[in-house]
């Protein structure tokens, strides 16, 4: 999954305090940059960061409008909650956006911490202790209903009798993303199950110690680090030289995948401004 050339790019786009047409514009637009691998959405039902009243809309089905209306771009969701859905749902809504894309779905997910949308929905968030055995328990129903015809699982928050979920994912591999920065639960679960470790924080440094633990956890089961990517996002205000210093430490301290926060002020055409910053750089 790393590429030994360099930094590679990709972009995000909230799906909150903006219109669908700008998300679509924004979209379009980048799946015609070579820059960008590929696009993020969130998986949140508030908006985050401010006013929670304001628009937001849902991550997955702008994801799949957005992958269907584009033909080059990978997509993901940075990073589905394992709170909001039975896996066994979300292994079957994953399967099939692989399938409709055309095989171009990173599966993100996450243990899920939204205290306010949980309480106002009346969804059960846990402990942090509940809500990561639970994510546990969510990978494990994960991974067999993308490999096996039936699966059968018994735990503490899932129970499957002979579960399917067909068809299987296009890709041969659903590129799993995991994104936090736990030590204790966290990292080894990334180096168990993913492909790919997002970095939510600001700190190169904290990014390299937290990406040795990922790699000590890699080493207790004998995997190659080298098969999972690790990202951090990259908020961008218009200040390119900050933008280009804050990657440049991100690389020197490991990192193969920025991941670019767009700002939502700012007309459609900003990723063509990005992009144009990226590569003559």
């Amino acid at each position: 999954m790393c590429d030994s050339d360099g930094m590679r790019h990709a972009f995000s786009t909230s799906p909150q305090r903006t219109t669908w047409n700008w998300l679509l514009e924004v979209w379009q637009l980048a799946d015609q940059l070579d820059v960008f691998e590929s696009g993020w959405t969130f998986d949140h039902l508030y908006p985050l960061f401010g006013d929670s009243t304001e628009d937001c809309l849902e991550g997955w089905i702008t994801l799949t409008a957005l992958l269907h209306e584009t033909e080059r771009l990978r997509g993901g969701v940075l990073v589905t909650g394992m709170v909001y859905r039975h896996p066994g749902v979300l292994a079957n809504m994953a399967s099939t956006l692989d399938i409709t894309s055309g095989g171009r779905l990173e599966l993100g997910i996450g243990a899920g911490w939204n205290e306010e949308e949980c309480t106002a929905f009346g969804i059960e968030l846990g402990t942090m202790k509940e809500r990561f055995d639970r994510f546990e328990e969510g990978l494990h129903v994960l991974e067999s209903l993308f490999t096996n015809e039936l699966t059968t699982f018994d735990g503490e928050y899932y129970r499957l009798v002979d579960a399917m979920n067909n068809p299987k994912p296009l890709q041969s591999k659903l590129p799993i993303c995991i994104g936090g920065s736990g030590r204790k639960r966290t990292l080894p679960l990334t180096a168990r199950f993913a492909d790919h470790w997002n970095y939510g924080g600001t700190d190169p440094v904290e990014f390299a110690d937290l990406r040795g633990v990922l790699h000590r956890a890699c080493a207790d089961i004998d995997r190659d680090p080298a098969e999972i990517t690790t990202s951090f996002l990259l908020r961008w205000s218009g200040d390119d030289d900050q933008l280009l210093t804050d990657r440049a430490a991100f690389e020197a301290a490991g990192a193969d995948l920025a991941i670019v926060s767009l700002p939502k002020s700012a007309p459609p055409s900003i990723v063509e401004q990005l992009a144009a910053v990226l590569v003559e750089s």
